[in-house]
């Protein structure tokens, strides 16, 4: 698509949007991969939330789980009678996160097999992956991991060693892998994920399960870095941030909360301009001192475009603080503004868009 129409379809989304309606696009929302909880959606459609995660474990296969993504895709919002269609998302990491599985969908081994694989394999057996995905109507994957964790530490890294996620320990393997996950998602049409900036590599605690989780080593020109520098030039859609605190590049703030990490590092230094997605800002240890109010109107202010909660319950009071907020701050209303044109730009890109 040439520049100009594109830019035009956004803006005409976003100009017959409502405030609800554009809010609503800054938010996914987790569900069930195998039952979804029916109030649970009518919760995310009555927010208009535009961007739903299935989760838990789902070994039904890919035409069943087709048929219940096209029933969540059909309460995408619409504006001006066209539909502004549905990311659905899930994590197919390989090995123990793998949510979908059952006829259609290969087994995935772990980030540490597939960092052992030629580039060349991987991509193509990602493409594969990926290829499943889309058969079941997911269109974004919240992988690769593009973290680093030292082989000193190893299964001592909670959130990611201990689970072989890792591509492996140093900054080539996981930007070549990382890359070759990347490219062939792409290929079969299916949006990914670099997580989880700047990086859990050098982390014990696991920030689902742990609160204070604190990197005390990653600075701003850490080789670490290296994957999502590189995943970053090489366009991917998407970047989530972590949860953990990073005390040699901001000390005060979690860095789903940090402009420092999120404006500065991310956005400025690293020139990314697509859609910053929170890790789980729902039922994650790390962020339960904070309301759901704060942890939503915070992530925003801080630079960030979709917040991701695996419970639904809790997005009403977001979607409220988030509207209040806009009411008080032109800034933060801004911010609002270029946050739901990255999410909007994104699904023109992956054809979610109607521009006829």
């Amino acid at each position: 698509m040439p520049a100009a129409p594109a830019a035009q379809c956004v803006d005409d989304y976003f100009k017959g949007m409502t405030t609800a309606q554009r809010v609503g696009q800054l938010f996914m929302g987790g569900v069930a991969a195998a039952h979804p909880d029916r109030s649970q959606l009518n919760t995310l459609r009555d927010q208009h939330v535009g961007s739903v995660m299935l989760t838990g474990r789902s070994s039904a296969g890919t035409a069943a789980t087709r048929k219940i993504v096209d029933g969540i895709r059909a309460q995408a919002d619409r504006v001006g009678g066209r539909s502004a269609g549905m990311v659905v998302a899930t994590d197919q990491e390989g090995g123990q996160v793998q949510v979908l599985s059952g006829p259609g969908f290969s087994a995935m081994p772990n980030g540490l097999t597939q960092g052992s694989w030629s580039t060349a394999t991987l991509r193509d057996r990602a493409a594969t992956w990926a290829a499943q995905l889309k058969a079941a109507g997911v269109n974004l994957n919240l992988a690769p991991v593009a973290d680093v964790v030292p082989a000193s530490l190893g299964t001592g890294n909670r959130p990611i060693g201990y689970f072989h996620r890792e591509f492996g320990h140093t900054p080539q393997v996981v930007t070549s892998h990382s890359g070759a996950f990347a490219a062939g998602s792409a290929q079969a049409g299916v949006m990914t994920t670099l997580k989880h900036f700047p990086g859990l590599g050098q982390v014990t605690g696991n920030t689902d399960t742990t609160a204070n989780v604190v990197d005390s080593v990653t600075t701003t020109t850490s080789s670490s870095l290296a994957p999502f520098r590189s995943g970053i030039k090489a366009g991917s859609p998407f970047v989530m941030i972590s949860s953990a605190s990073y005390s040699k590049i901001d000390a005060k703030h979690l860095a789903a909360f940090s402009p420092t990490v999120v404006n500065k590092l991310l956005r400025h230094d690293m020139g990314f301009k697509g859609v910053a997605i929170s890790d789980d800002l729902g039922d994650a240890v790390a962020v339960r001192s904070f309301t759901p109010a704060q942890r939503a109107v915070d992530f925003i202010a801080a630079g960030g475009d979709m917040v991701l909660t695996i419970r639904p319950a809790i997005v009403p009071e977001m979607t409220r603080a988030v509207q209040n907020k806009m009411a008080q701050d032109a800034s933060f209303r801004a911010k609002v503004e270029a946050s739901v044109h990255r999410v909007l730009e994104a699904k023109h890109k992956a054809g979610l868009l109607d521009c006829g």
